[in-house]
Parts: structure tokens; C-alpha cells; sequence
């Protein structure tokens, strides 16, 4: 099993938050996927951001908010 790690970015409404996740790759099966503690810390990110607890979502990623610009 091969692994490489990568960020990904989830955004909800006006923040953005930079995950950092393994990607698994096998030769056989459906490759590559996300182990189930990565896929859990996407989900628990994307409902604490939902609820606007930063705080939570925090502890697994790094937030920013969003300013649109009007030109």
C-alpha cells in the first residue's frame, strides 16, 4: 500500500478550511480512497464549520474566512 498525503478544501458558506488528509492507493480494489478517521475528520470539519464552531473545526484544519469582493 502506497500513501500520499495532500490537503483538501472544504468550504461552507463563508469559510474555507485547509484538511490534511492521506490518500491510500492499492493495486487492487477501488484506489485510491481515504482511511475512515480521514473521512470522519472531513465530515467533523464540514458540520463544525455548518454550526459556525470554529473552535471545533480547528482542531482539524486551518480556517479562513471568506470576503467577497464587488467590482
Amino acid at each position: 500500500m502506497r500513501k500520499r498525503r495532500f490537503t483538501k478544501l472544504l468550504h461552507e458558506g463563508e469559510y474555507v478550511a485547509e484538511v490534511d488528509i492521506e490518500l491510500l492507493y492499492e493495486d487492487e480494489g477501488w484506489s485510491p480512497y481515504l482511511s475512515l478517521e480521514d473521512a470522519q475528520k472531513l465530515d467533523d470539519v464540514r458540520e463544525a464549520l455548518r454550526r459556525g464552531d470554529l473552535k471545533t473545526a480547528t482542531l482539524n484544519a486551518r480556517v479562513y474566512s471568506l470576503t467577497r469582493i464587488a467590482l
